[in-house]
C-alpha cells in the first residue's frame, strides 16, 4: 500500500490555537502508512474573482492540496459556522476548473471550542463538503472542549480520550482514503 499524503486545513490562525493543537497531535504521530503536513493559511488572501493572478501563498497551498490524498478540517465554530480562515481556503480550491483540487477526495472534520464544542460550524462544514464532492468520514467524530484541562495553554493537547478518538477518525480516515483509491 502507498503512503498517502494528508493535508491539514486549520479554520484558526491564533498562535494557541485548540483547533492547531488537534492538527499537531496528528502530525507528531508516527507512522509508515501517511505523511501529514499542515497548510499555512495565514498569507492566504481573501478570495476574489476578479484577481486573475495568484500569489505566492496560494500557488503553495494550491500545491499542497493537489498532491493530498486526503484532509483533515480543523473547525473552530464562529457564530455557529466556520470560520472565515476555512471557508476562505475552501473557496479557492473550489473555483479551480472541474473542481480538481478537491473533487473525490476524502476527509476528516475535527474541532475544538466551548458550548456545543464546534458540533453547529461541524455540521456546517459537512454540508459544504457535500458541494465539493468530498468524501467524508462519518465516524468517529471528534468533537472536543477547549477548556477544563484538554489542552495546555500553548494549545498542545492533553486530554486522552481525545488523543484516541483522533487516532480512531484518523485509521477510518485511511481506511476510507485506500478503499476509494482501489
Amino acid at each position: 500500500m502507498k503512503k498517502l499524503k494528508i493535508l491539514g486545513l486549520c479554520g484558526s490562525l491564533r498562535k494557541a490555537s485548540t483547533n492547531m493543537g488537534l492538527l499537531r497531535y496528528v502530525e507528531a504521530l508516527d507512522s509508515d502508512q501517511f505523511s501529514f503536513q499542515i497548510a499555512d493559511l495565514s498569507a492566504v488572501p481573501f478570495y476574489n474573482p476578479d484577481e486573475k493572478t495568484k500569489t505566492p501563498a496560494v500557488e503553495k497551498f494550491m500545491e499542497q492540496c493537489g498532491e493530498a490524498d486526503a484532509f483533515i478540517l480543523a473547525c473552530p465554530e464562529y457564530n455557529y459556522s466556520i470560520t472565515p480562515v476555512l471557508k476562505n481556503a475552501l473557496d479557492w480550491l473550489s473555483r479551480e476548473p472541474k473542481n480538481c483540487l478537491l473533487a473525490g477526495k476524502t476527509a476528516a472534520i475535527v474541532g475544538a471550542g466551548g458550548g456545543k464544542e464546534t458540533a453547529r460550524a461541524q455540521y456546517h462544514l459537512r454540508q459544504i463538503c457535500v458541494y465539493l464532492d468530498l468524501h467524508l468520514v462519518n465516524k468517529p467524530e471528534v468533537f472536543c472542549n477547549s477548556f477544563g484541562g484538554y489542552f495546555a495553554e500553548d494549545g498542545t493537547l492533553l486530554n486522552t480520550k481525545t488523543q484516541e478518538t483522533l487516532v480512531l477518525q484518523l485509521d477510518a480516515l485511511i481506511s476510507l482514503t485506500s478503499k476509494l483509491q482501489g
